[in-house]
């Protein structure tokens, strides 16, 4: 199973206080064939001497200006070399060791593209608010508002190099309109893992304020129509709904 090689990326800016977390999960885990790409946007607080301190375990690093979160991820999908590549967020952490040697097993096992699981959104203290169980992609599943959760997304790099990257003038909702893109326009093949995958914390960077969350409905609007959303309008609609569940 160690033949298959996995890419992960994590990007971060100004993430003293979580990104040790997230690169000790990283290095935790029980599967061995893995590039990590550690992408910093010039942090100005102490993240770069937190990541110098595990170089030898990390296989790209740079820290340098950048475009932002997405232009971030794109840089590191460029550099990527793996058969797949998945993205771990600097505030995120992976839920347990075998992660990586799953979604590896499931590429393996399956003859699939890309492959998503559930997501667990946590407080400071370790209490759970939400829980994000995907449930299985069905055809029709993106015009009722549903997406998989995008820390928990991998994809086969050759995916990407067919159908480009992350569009960064969607914004917030750049990681959105490329799995809307690759996996409903597309077509291509989706595995669903059930189970938790990602731990992430509260908040993010499109639910800050009311102006924020109104900029991010118009860049999923754009993001729908783009990609042959049956009822953009409706569906714009449905999608934060979708969440309430996942608090209950």
């Amino acid at each position: 199973m160690q033949n298959l090689k996995i890419s992960l990326i994590t990007v971060t800016r100004n993430a003293e206080t979580t990104i040790q977390r997230c690169i000790e999960s990283v290095l935790s885990q029980d599967y061995a064939n893995v590039e990590y790409i550690v992408i910093d946007g010039l942090s100005t607080d102490g993240t770069v001497k937190i990541i110098n301190q595990y170089k030898e375990q990390i296989s790209y690093f740079v820290s340098e200006p950048d475009g932002g979160i997405y232009a971030a991820m794109n840089k590191g999908i460029k550099i990527a070399t793996g058969d797949v590549v998945g993205i771990l967020n600097a505030d995120d952490c992976f839920a347990d060791n075998k992660v990586l040697s799953e979604v590896a097993e499931a590429f393996i096992n399956n003859e699939v593209d890309a492959l998503y699981g559930n997501l667990d959104y946590i407080k400071p203290n370790g209490d759970v608010v939400r829980r994000w169980k995907a449930g299985s992609y069905k055809v029709n599943s993106f015009n009722w508002g549903w997406m998989p959760p995008h820390p928990t997304f991998y994809c086969k790099r050759l995916i990407y190099n067919n159908l480009g990257c992350y569009n960064e003038g969607f914004g917030t909702a750049a990681d959105y309109e490329l799995m809307l893109r690759f996996m409903y326009l597309k077509k291509v093949t989706v595995f669903y893992l059930n189970k938790v995958m990602v731990i992430m914390s509260v908040g993010g960077v499109s639910n800050e304020t009311l102006s924020a969350r109104i900029q991010a409905w118009k860049f999923d609007y754009r993001a729908m129509g783009k990609n042959g959303v049956l009822f953009p309008r409706m569906c714009v609609i449905f999608k934060p709904l979708r969440k309430l569940v996942q608090y209950f």
